[in-house]
């Protein structure tokens, strides 16, 4: 019996002990094919923490690293020393405290950890692995602007409005939605919409439940769609307030 399963976690945002949780809760296993969406930093204390879990993954597991907005942001940072106003408002501050006692090997291990993610990830089923979105019908590899790759909302919203609402084979039907077989992202928390679990509009499911702020973390095996999620994120770290939502 095979018992290898593909698994797709949502955004982290600086949460080390909600992910140590949620793989306790969802039994995973060395076996187990790991595929996280992006944003590993920014809102709670622990983002150079998650990026050391993540790097010590790698070594146990078969992973599929996907970069997000929060994740360029720090690249850069690590990069160039420099820190974007926007980014620090956005929990990028919060990560900077994070590497307050961090060698300057640690930061280039994360600095090259973070170069090398992919934008995105298509397997051998046909199923999309993205951040935010794209917006070429040709798919992301005809995709003009690589940043719409971690920033793209349209992808989703298409997604909700036209869910159930026009059949897959009519022409009307979006040429992106139909480039894959399934498509998964993150991004856009689930708490927008009065949901706190993962969400699917027609092909498209969304897994970031708001960790980043008052929701939880989430992790879903593709092939069941069976999840698990942490406990809310802010209750695991008592005194902060994460991500401002501004």
């Amino acid at each position: 019996m095979n018992t290898k399963r593909t698994l797709a976690i949502g955004d982290i945002h600086g949460g080390l002990k909600a992910i140590q949780q949620l793989f306790e809760k969802a039994k995973v296993t060395p076996e187990d094919k790991l595929i996280f969406l992006g944003d590993y930093v920014d809102g709670w204390s622990e983002s150079a923490g998650v990026l050391d879990y993540m790097i010590e993954l790698s070594t146990t597991n078969e992973c599929i690293f996907i970069k997000g907005n929060h994740d360029v942001w720090c690249e850069e940072w690590l990069r160039t020393g420099e820190a974007d106003k926007t980014w620090l408002f956005h929990g990028g501050q919060q990560t900077v405290n994070s590497y307050a006692n961090a060698t300057s090997a640690i930061k280039m291990q994360h600095l090259n950890f973070l170069q090398q993610m992919p934008f995105y990830y298509i397997d051998d089923l046909n199923r999309l692995f993205i951040h935010a979105g794209f917006t070429s019908m040709h798919g992301p590899q005809k995709e003009f602007h690589n940043s719409n790759f971690s920033w793209d909302r349209t992808l989703w919203e298409t997604a909700l409005v036209m869910d159930k609402r026009i059949k897959k084979d009519s022409i009307l039907f979006p040429k992106r939605l139909k480039l894959f077989n399934e498509i998964y992202i993150g991004h856009t928390p689930t708490q927008y919409y009065d949901v706190n679990i993962p969400m699917q509009g027609c092909n498209v499911w969304n897994l970031d439940t708001g960790a980043a702020f008052y929701g939880k973390l989430s992790i879903m095996d593709i092939d069941t769609k069976q999840f698990w999620q942490s406990d809310e994120v802010h209750t695991l770290y008592p005194g902060e307030t994460g991500r401002n939502k501004n």
